[in-house]
C-alpha cells in the first residue's frame, strides 16, 4: 500500500500529479537558490559592493561544479524511478546503494579539485584584482560543503523518484532557516564578510544532508539505505555512469562555456560586473523553478516507460513541457515589471541598479525559451538515452556560445551583445533536442528497456 507522502505516479491525474509532485519541489530548489541569494544580499548590504562583486564572481564556477553533481543524481533518479514502475525490489536497493557511493565520491573529488585550482580557474577568468582574495576565500570556505550537497541531492533524487517531494522540502526549509539566521549572525554581529556567508552555508548543507540522510537510514520502503549493503554493483554503475556522467559532463562544460560569457563581463567596467553579479540572481531564481516540472518529467516518465504506460509517459512530457513554460513567462515577465524592487535586494547602488535592470529586462522575455531544450533533454534521458542529448548540448548551446563570444561579441563589444547570445543558443539546441527526441521515441515505442 503506497504511503500518503509518496504522489502516484503510474496512475491518477497526470496533470494534478504532476503539480503536486513539482510544487514542493519548486520550492526546494528555490530555498537552495535562497542560500546564496541570501549569501548575496547580506553582503552586499553590509559589506559593501566589493564584497558583492567577489561572491558574484563566483557564481559560474559554483554552478559548474554543483551541476555535475546535479547530473550524477539525475541518474540516480532515473534508474530509481524506472526500477520502481517496473516492480524491479532488487534493482532499487541496488541502485540507492551504488548511486549514494559514487555521488559522495563525487562530491569529495570536487571539494578538492575547488582546494586545488579554485585561485587558477578565476584568474583565468580574469577576476579583477580588487575581488580575487575574497572570491577565493569564498570558493575555498564554500567547496568544504560538496559532500554534503552530494548526499543531499542523491537523497532528494531517490525520494523524488518514489514521488515524495514533500520531506526534502521540510529539510530545506529548516536549513534556509539556519542559513538566514547565520549570514546575519556572522556578517552583522561577528562584522565577517565573505568568509561569514560561505560558512553559514555549508553549515546549512551539511544539515540537510544529515535530514535526508537520517530519513532514508529509516525508511521502510525498498529504497531504504542500509549501510551493509553499502556497495557498488557493477551492472548498476555501468548504467548509472552512461546516464550520469554525459548528463554531469554536459553541465560541467554547459557551464564552462559560462565562463566565456563571465569573460566577456568582466571586460567591462566593475559597476557592469556588480550589476550582472546582483542580476543574475535572477537566472537561478527562474531555472530552479523551471527545473522543478523537468524533475518531474524525468520520474514520471521513467516510472511510467518502466510500467510500459506508453501513452502515459508521453503525455507526462507534454504536460511538463507547458507548465515549465508557463513558469518561465511568469516569472520572467514579473522580473521585468519589478527588476528594480528585486535588484534592490542586493544592492542600493544607482548604477548598479541601472546595470541590472538592463540584464533583467532583456533575460526577462528569454528564460521561457529554455523549456523546450531542458525538458526535452529529461525527457530523451528517461528513456536511457544521455550521450546524444549531450552531444547536442554541447554542440548547440556551448560551442555555439564559445563562437559567438570570439565572433558576435567579438565584433560589437556591447554588453547587450553578451546577453542576448543566451535565447539564440536556447533556440537553436532545443530544435535539435526536438527533433532527436521524436526519433528515439518512435524507436521506443515497442520497448521497456531503459539502456
Amino acid at each position: 500500500m503506497k504511503k500518503t507522502k509518496e504522489i502516484p505516479l503510474v496512475e491518477g491525474s497526470l496533470w494534478k500529479n504532476i503539480i503536486l509532485f513539482s510544487l514542493p519541489l519548486m520550492l526546494s530548489n528555490l530555498l537552495q537558490v535562497l542560500f546564496n541569494m541570501a549569501d548575496v544580499a547580506v553582503v552586499g548590504t553590509f559589506s559593501g559592493p566589493e564584497a558583492l562583486g567577489s561572491v558574484g564572481s563566483t557564481v559560474i564556477l559554483v554552478s559548474l561544479f554543483t551541476s555535475i553533481l546535479m547530473g550524477f543524481s539525475s541518474a540516480a533518479n532515473i534508474l530509481t524511478a524506472h526500477y520502481l514502475g517496473a516492480g524491479d525490489h532488487n534493482g532499487v536497493r541496488k541502485t540507492v546503494h551504488t548511486s549514494g557511493l559514487i555521488c559522495l565520491i563525487a562530491g569529495v573529488l570536487i571539494l578538492v579539485i575547488g582546494q586545488l585550482f579554485g585561485r587558477l580557474i578565476l584568474s583565468l577568468m580574469h577576476t579583477k584584482e580588487s575581488l580575487i582574495d575574497g572570491a577565493v576565500l569564498y570558493l575555498r570556505i564554500y567547496f568544504l560543503g560538496m559532500p554534503a550537497l552530494a548526499i543531499y541531492n542523491f537523497g532528494n533524487s531517490v525520494l523524488s523518484a518514489a514521488g515524495d517531494t514533500r520531506r526534502p522540502l521540510r529539510y530545506l526549509t529548516l536549513s534556509g532557516m539556519l542559513n538566514i539566521a547565520l549570514n546575519l549572525l556572522f556578517v552583522c554581529a561577528f562584522k565577517m564578510s565573505v568568509d561569514g556567508v560561505a560558512i553559514a552555508s555549508i553549515i546549512s548543507q551539511y544539515l540537510s544532508a544529515i535530514l535526508i540522510l537520517t530519513t532514508m537510514l529509516r525508511e521502510k520502503s525498498d529504497y531504504r539505505l542500509v549501510p551493509g549493503e553499502l556497495k557498488i554493483d557493477p551492472g548498476i554503475a555501468r548504467d548509472f555512469v552512461s546516464l550520469g556522467l554525459p548528463a554531469g559532463i554536459q553541465n560541467a562544460i554547459f557551464q564552462f562555456a559560462n565562463l566565456f560569457i563571465q569573460t566577456g563581463v568582466n571586460s567591462f567596467s566593475p559597476i557592469v560586473v556588480e550589476g550582472n553579479s546582483a542580476a543574475t540572481n535572477a537566472d537561478a531564481l527562474v531555472y530552479d523553478a523551471m527545473a522543478a516540472f523537468y524533475a518531474a518529467c524525468t520520474s514520471f516518465m521513467s516510472q511510467n516507460n518502466g510500467a510500459g504506460k506508453k501513452l502515459r509517459t508521453l503525455k507526462s512530457y507534454f504536460i511538463c513541457l507547458f507548465y515549465s513554460f508557463i513558469t518561465g513567462l511568469v516569472m520572467g515577465l514579473l522580473l521585468v515589471i519589478f527588476s528594480k524592487q528585486f535588484l534592490s535586494l542586493f544592492t542600493q547602488d544607482p548604477n548598479v541598479l541601472k546595470e541590472g535592470m538592463y540584464r533583467l529586462t532583456i533575460m526577462g522575455f528569454s528564460y521561457c525559451v529554455s523549456a523546450f531544450m531542458d525538458c526535452t533533454i529529461s525527457a530523451s534521458r528517461s528513456l536511457g538515452k544521455s550521450i546524444v542529448p549531450t552531444v547536442i548540448v554541447i554542440m548547440g548551446s556551448c560551442v555555439f556560445r564559445v563562437l559567438w563570444m570570439y565572433t558576435i561579441f567579438a565584433h560589437f563589444q556591447t554588453i547587450s551583445s553578451i546577453y542576448l547570445l543566451y535565447v539564440f543558443s536556447w533556440t537553436l539546441t532545443a530544435v535539435a533536442e526536438i527533433i532527436y527526441f521524436s526519433h528515439i521515441w518512435r524507436s521506443s515505442r515497442n520497448s521497456t528497456a531503459l539502456l
